[in-house]
Order: C-alpha cells, then sequence, then structure tokens
C-alpha cells in the first residue's frame, strides 16, 4: 500500500539524514562550561540549514542532533567544529538513515 504522506523515495531522491548521538565523557560543571560556545554552534548550522533538531537527553547524559549534512564527510567536518568535541567534553556516535515519513506537524515536539 502507498503511503499517502510523503512522495515515493524514488521521486524525492534518497538523501539521508544524519543523527549524532552525544554522550557526555566529563561531569557536567565541564558541560556547562562549554555550553554557550556549543550553542553558539548549533545556531551556525541551524542558519546555514545543516540542523533540523537538537537537543538534551533525560536523564542529562549528553544530546541529539539531526543534520541535514550532503554527506557523512560534510557532517564529520562539522561535528569537529563543535566546542563539545573540540574541548573533549562529548564522546559521538552517528547514525545515517533515509527518512521515508515524517510528522507535518514536527515542529510541535520543540519545547
Amino acid at each position: 500500500m502507498m503511503n499517502k504522506y510523503v512522495e515515493p523515495l524514488e521521486e524525492r531522491g534518497d538523501d539521508p539524514v544524519y543523527i549524532a548521538d552525544l554522550n557526555y565523557v566529563k561531569p557536567l560543571a565541564e558541560v556547562e562550561r562549554y555550553l554557550p560556545e556549543h550553542r553558539a554552534f548549533l545556531e551556525k548550522y541551524y542558519r546555514a540549514g545543516k540542523f533540523i533538531c537538537s537537543g538534551r537527553k533525560n536523564p542529562r547524559t549528553g544530546g541529539i542532533i539531526l543534520f541535514n549534512a550532503i554527506d557523512e564527510k560534510e557532517m564529520e567536518a562539522i561535528i569537529l567544529e563543535d566546542p563539545f568535541h573540540v574541548h573533549g567534553i562529548a564522546a559521538y556516535t552517528v547514525t545515517e538513515f533515509y527518512p521515508t515519513n515524517c510528522a507535518k506537524d514536527f515542529e510541535r515536539f520543540t519545547v
């Protein structure tokens, strides 16, 4: 059965989305120290259209960033700029996936 909410994948292209799962490797005091720089980094890439959404985990052990990167190489280059990476605050696990559906009102999930 065809999904009536999105175009078939072959018509949309098969552009990946990347999920960066950040896990803090330093105490929260260190996280807080670099949080303003990290937020500026996030804002830079939201303005550039590279981030879809982001937020902290609960419990506060790290965060998640959804990337709209061209490819894995671009996504990795962006991560290298993150102050949490530069200062060894977080370790990253990246997952590439190919979205086939999305809620039309995805924004309502932001806090």
